[in-house]
């Protein structure tokens, strides 16, 4: 792979365009990218400032000039063209869900770890600098034994009967819309923050009547869900997609035997941190951070970081990874398996009405 990593995009939407302004920031090219069709792949070109429109999908995937694929297409679409680029030799970022089925899934994480390039999922909240700060102090002990681990992710971008997505369609999505796609950056966020895994679930779903262009059942438009960890701590996590107000927020506390940490999407640049004495708000790049948070801190304290932000430092460590230098924590695709079996255990427990145990 050259200095200046070239990328193929797959899907022209807006997961498509955050992938090809990331691999820019990252130092890296974008040298293809492919629509749904060819006139949309024209379009698409020339906004994600690509080098030349692929013909395919599959045309992509297979050319010389591409050294990184990214598969931002309906989830339907991830799976053969995941192991398509990983056959021909290519480093495959891939977006969740990795396949829209748990044996799927563990096919492709399994080919991963023999695979000649580098495989990642986008799970980019852990690049914020501050919940790599949350990170180092849960390591450095500083939380005590975490006894609850509780949240939400909130969105309402389908909180009105007559919106519409293609996720909504469980042929196109898969069989979980809100905790498929957003309830699974929840729980990997957590599980990577405080080394704990998820064993044990109980789950409950809500779907919402709609009325624009949808035949048959849709997937829920909300879960909530009650959990038991590996290290014995007690867990639940609210997941909407439809309500009013909250546009992208992933909340979590950690509470243990010594203090508490809160992070919120939505105010990413602080880290409550609660005590008996005191309660602290520590800016993302202050001198109380955690060592952890040093290499995703890009600009100095009071000047904000995003989304965005996480995304480039996400790809440029799949840049680094591919270069032969991984860093600590880079979501592949076992954490892309990770998230099915999560997934999987809460579609079960909600159908049955009962506790399931998550393979760690």
């Amino acid at each position: 792979m050259t200095d200046h990593p070239r990328s193929g995009i797959v899907g022209a939407g807006f997961i498509g365009e955050v992938h090809a302004r990331a691999a820019r920031a990252a130092g890296g090219v974008v040298a293809a990218v492919a629509g749904s069709n060819p006139r949309s792949s024209v379009a698409a070109a020339s906004r994600l400032l690509a080098e030349r429109a692929a013909s395919t999908a599959e045309e992509l995937v297979d050319a010389d000039d591409v050294d990184v694929v990214h598969i931002c297409t309906p989830n339907h679409l991830h799976a053969p063209l995941a192991e398509r680029a990983m056959a021909a030799g290519k480093h495959v970022v891939c977006e969740k869900p990795l396949s829209t089925g748990v044996d799927s899934s563990r096919r492709l994480a399994d080919l991963a770890s023999t695979a000649a390039g580098v495989t990642a999922v986008p799970f980019v909240y852990r690049f914020y600098p501050t919940v790599r700060d949350a990170r180092g102090r849960v390591r450095r002990g500083d939380v005590g034994p975490l006894r609850l681990l509780h949240g939400t992710y909130l969105q309402d971008w389908l909180s009105r009967p007559d919106d519409h997505n293609w996720r909504v369609d469980p042929s196109l999505g898969g069989g979980s819309r809100a905790f498929g796609d957003i309830g699974v950056h929840w729980c990997d966020v957590v599980e990577f923050v405080t080394g704990h895994r998820i064993t044990r679930l109980a789950a409950r779903m809500l779907t919402v009547p709609r009325t624009a262009g949808q035949s048959g059942p849709g997937t829920e438009d909300a879960a909530t869900v009650m959990f038991e960890t590996d290290q014995a701590a007690l867990g639940s996590v609210v997941v909407s997609q439809v309500s009013p107000g909250r546009k992208n927020r992933l909340w979590f506390s950690l509470d243990g035997s010594q203090a508490s940490l809160q992070f919120d999407q939505e105010a990413p640049d602080s880290l409550w941190v609660g005590g008996r004495e005191q309660n602290l708000v520590i800016p993302r790049g202050a001198e109380a951070s955690t060592t952890d948070a040093a290499r995703y801190t890009i600009v100095p304290v009071g000047h904000p970081q995003g989304y965005l932000d996480c995304f480039t430092a996400f790809v440029a460590d799949v840049y680094a990874a591919a270069a032969g230098n991984p860093p600590d924590g880079l979501p592949t695709f076992a954490d892309g398996l990770r998230a099915a079996l999560i997934t999987d255990a809460v579609l079960t427990s909600a159908a049955s009405g009962k506790w399931v145990e998550v393979p760690v």
